[in-house]
């Protein structure tokens, strides 16, 4: 590869106007192959988080660790790194970062050695008061070797006068604000939690007479593991030798699940809060067939994430279904662009139009949402070139026009198209013909609840509300531009 290629290679544009994931956590308690279980589970996760990947055991005598770079497939499929991965109880993560550097001391779970011995601990989410806590601990005396806000709650177990890891938990999660998912490893056995609101998700199940804990279902399902039940928000499980624990120490809130994995984040495979994802797509597909009709003669998905509404808008419409798009699913998340021209084909290295489909055809695009807009520009512009007559777009998420701060690695909210644009406006800068947007009471409509007349909504919908159930603290008191530079590596 010539130095001039080489400095051309750049992050792909259609991942780029996705909101991302940031992490999936994955933990084995009591089996004699926990490391490779943990990598088979972290395997089936791996839509969460695609930057690193890490896995932490415990044999009984000591703590053993492998972190990289990468995807999983291409860190943990070697004898070697799984067969030092001993014990019966491991923990692993998988890591999408937001917008800032990606670097090893930030790959997760992060380990310290304690008054009490050693705790791994990983983190699906985003705590929105670390800023202010992280000052504090370094006016203390703490030296953090991350820039990862999971490393606020090591520091602050560490400085907790509490006597058992347990309590140190607590009395460390009692202090952060923020949406979180955790599962922490210590010679005592494994704990998850999830954050009070339940923002974040966490499930249990069983492997014979071992407990996993998974961000999904999926993940159990990779390894033949029985789904238990949903993590409850604000609850803390320990798991050791005497079986398992269930603490609740804060309290009883009303759930704020976070509404995005429906529409996106988990694989459509998986049952999230007692609802089949891939279903739940089909339905809000037919809400929005109801919503915003349209005259035209095929309705075509934008894969992989458009499919199951694009299926459920077509049986709702009477409209045929055809995969007018087709994906490569063999591209990386770089691609080669030396000069404009080949920048501009590169969009076709990731979608192809079949044109057969196509031409001559009014055709109604269905997406899970836009961003920034340009991948939607881009596939527009594709689909006319392809020969259709009429391009109407149609999204099965209301506008994103406010950014995340509990764990979605989203764009600052200027860049959100949606921030700064109305529909109509929308429609003409991707080129659409026509473009519509599920309703936030269509949404809910589709997961079997109402909004309107809820004394608080069930699900955190924040990215379309501007309905912030947790407090922005570094956000809201003089912080904001330390907070934004602090979470360009946060996850």
């Amino acid at each position: 590869m010539t130095d001039t290629i080489a400095a051309t290679l750049s992050t792909d544009p259609f991942d780029d106007d996705h909101f991302h994931e940031e992490c999936g956590v994955f933990g084995v308690f009591g089996h004699p192959e926990a490391g490779a279980l943990t990598a088979l589970g972290l395997h089936a996760l791996q839509h969460r988080g695609q930057e690193a990947a890490g896995i932490v055991s415990y044999d009984g005598t000591q703590f053993h660790s492998h972190r990289a770079l990468g995807q999983v497939g291409d860190n943990f499929s070697s004898k070697d790194v799984i067969e030092r991965l001993r014990g019966l109880t491991a923990i692993g993560h998988n890591r999408y970062a937001t917008t800032g550097e990606v670097v090893l001391r930030n790959v997760q779970p992060l380990f310290g050695d304690f008054e009490f011995g050693g705790l791994a601990i990983c983190h699906n989410g985003n705590l929105t008061n670390s800023y202010q806590l992280r000052s504090q601990l370094v006016r203390r005396g703490s030296l953090f070797q991350s820039t990862s806000d999971t490393e606020v709650i090591i520091h602050l177990i560490a400085t907790s006068l509490r006597r058992s890891v347990v309590e140190r938990v607590v009395d460390a999660l009692r202090q952060v604000e923020g949406a979180y998912s955790l599962a922490a490893l210590s010679k005592d056995g494994l704990i998850g939690v999830r954050d009070p609101l339940g923002v974040r998700p966490l499930v249990l199940g069983k492997l014979g007479t071992a407990w996993v804990l998974a961000s999904e279902t999926v993940a159990l399902d990779i390894i033949n593991a029985e789904f238990v039940r949903d993590i409850e928000p604000g609850e803390i499980v320990v798991i050791n030798q005497d079986g398992i624990q269930s603490i609740r120490p804060f309290g009883t809130m009303p759930s704020r699940f976070c509404v995005f994995e429906y529409i996106y984040f988990a694989r459509p495979d998986s049952v999230v809060e007692g609802q089949d994802v891939y279903e739940v797509r089909k339905r809000i597909g037919r809400e929005l067939a109801r919503e915003s009709p349209v005259d035209a003669d095929t309705v075509i998905p934008v894969p992989d994430s458009g499919v199951p509404a694009a299926l459920g808008y077509a049986n709702e419409s009477g409209l045929p279904f055809e995969h007018g798009i087709v994906r490569n699913h063999y591209v990386g998340r770089t691609f080669i662009e030396p000069t404009d021209q080949i920048r501009h084909l590169g969009v076709k290295l990731k979608h192809n139009p079949n044109r057969r489909f196509i031409e001559g055809k009014r055709v109604i695009l269905v997406d899970d949402s836009i961003v920034r807009g340009t991948t939607s520009l881009k596939i527009v512009e594709m689909v006319r070139q392809a020969g259709a007559r009429e391009v109407h777009m149609r999204i099965s998420s209301p506008p994103t026009s406010h950014s995340c701060f509990y764990g979605i690695a989203t764009p600052e909210r200027e860049k959100l198209l949606a921030s700064r644009m109305d529909v109509n406006e929308m429609a003409k800068f991707i080129g659409a013909d026509s473009l519509a947007f599920i309703s936030i009471e269509g949404l809910y409509r589709a997961l079997g609840e109402t909004r309107r007349d809820a004394a608080a909504p069930k699900y955190c919908d924040a990215c379309f509300s501007g309905d912030y159930p947790i407090p922005l603290s570094d956000f809201t008191q003089g912080n904001v531009a330390a907070s934004l530079s602090q979470m360009a590596e946060f996850g």
